[in-house]
């Protein structure tokens, strides 16, 4: 049974999804604060993370950048839980440092669905990493692809919450100049991502290949 801790400064909100999760299968935790959720991931180390991004008075951004500073929490994933729409400046900033961004109010299916795909791309990753270590592939390629595969993923589900929020926002008025620049800019980075990202697997079937 997955460990799944909720961050939000609302009891109402955080006893919600702790419904949820229960109703999934899954074991809640909770914290309500981001100064509460660094002292339970020092305890109690979470399998993932839920956390809000409106939170008084250190919010989820901040909160996401002691988490991922900390060198005992840093690989925690985190899932980024809000009402408040994604800007295509958060995106680039948090990234990195993300596994998904799901908006409120969000259906049960649609949160299994945001862990469990989290989930599967962590143990399919640390699979083909083992794999590849194995073989005596250089550790420099092995980060690489470890890097390229987790962003590629997040990146693409980034880009669709951005393509999406702004083309029904701005559908009347337009899309405005500096918001497309960052979409497009943003799809041109993944697309570069996704070739490097099949170089270095076609480096991986051809030593796999050799054996």
């Amino acid at each position: 049974m997955y460990t799944i801790l909720v961050v939000d400064d609302s009891p109402m909100i955080v006893d919600v999804f702790v419904t949820m999760l229960e109703r999934g299968g899954y074991r809640p935790i909770t914290a309500f604060s981001g100064e509460e959720c660094l002292e339970v991931l020092n305890k109690t180390p979470p399998d993932l993370v839920l956390l809000d991004i409106m939170m008084e008075p250190m919010d989820g951004w901040e909160t996401l950048g002691k988490i991922k500073t900390n060198p005992t929490s840093r690989d925690i994933p985190i899932l980024m839980l809000t009402a408040k729409p994604l800007t295509p400046e958060e995106a680039n900033e948090y990234g990195a440092y993300i596994e998904d961004y799901i908006l409120k109010p969000t259906t049960h299916h649609q949160l299994y669905d945001a862990i469990e795909h989290v989930l599967a791309r962590r143990h399919s990753i640390a699979a083909d990493i083992e794999r590849a270590r194995e073989a005596g592939v250089d550790p420099r390629i092995i980060d690489e692809y470890e890097r390229l595969s987790k962003s590629v993923d997040i990146n693409r589900r980034l880009l669709k919450i951005l393509e999406t929020t702004y083309s029904i926002k701005d559908a009347r008025v337009g899309m405005g100049e500096s918001i497309t620049r960052a979409i497009k800019s943003m799809a041109a980075s993944i697309k570069l991502q996704e070739e490097r990202l099949n170089e270095v697997r076609a480096q991986f079937a051809d030593i796999f290949e050799a054996r």
